[in-house]
């Protein structure tokens, strides 16, 4: 059973910065594409940002770009999502999810396993 646990979320207030992680259980799938998705209250699950497996390539949802960074470190097995000048509207829970098969695509129905959860929120 592979097993993603999230972590680094909290009250921050806006302009701050956060760094979520996502730690993998089992390292054949910690060396996998990884996303990070969120979900606002009341609102669906939306992409946030995707590290492929190596690390080499990344991709950001455009209200994100420019804000935060995916990184990820194949010796710890921890994919982390650096989070910076934050504003009100990023408040969500964060998701980390892997896919373990062929591609990297910005889409939930593509990933295959779910951590669950970690709440970011922003306020003064």
């Amino acid at each position: 059973q592979v097993q993603l646990v999230e972590s680094g979320g909290g009250l921050v207030q806006p302009g701050g910065s956060l760094r979520l992680s996502c730690a993998a259980s089992r390292r054949t799938v910690s060396r996998s594409c990884t996303g990070w998705f969120r979900q606002a209250p009341g609102k669906e699950r939306d992409f946030v940002a995707a590290i492929t497996g190596s690390g080499d390539n990344t991709i950001y949802a455009d209200s994100v770009k420019g804000r935060f960074t995916i990184t990820r470190d194949n010796a710890k097995n921890i994919v982390d999502l650096q989070m910076n000048n934050l504003k009100p509207e990023d408040t969500a829970i964060y998701y980390c999810a892997v896919r373990s098969t062929f591609g990297c695509p910005a889409s939930l129905n593509a990933m295959e396993y779910w951590g669950t959860g970690t709440l970011v929120t922003v306020s003064l």
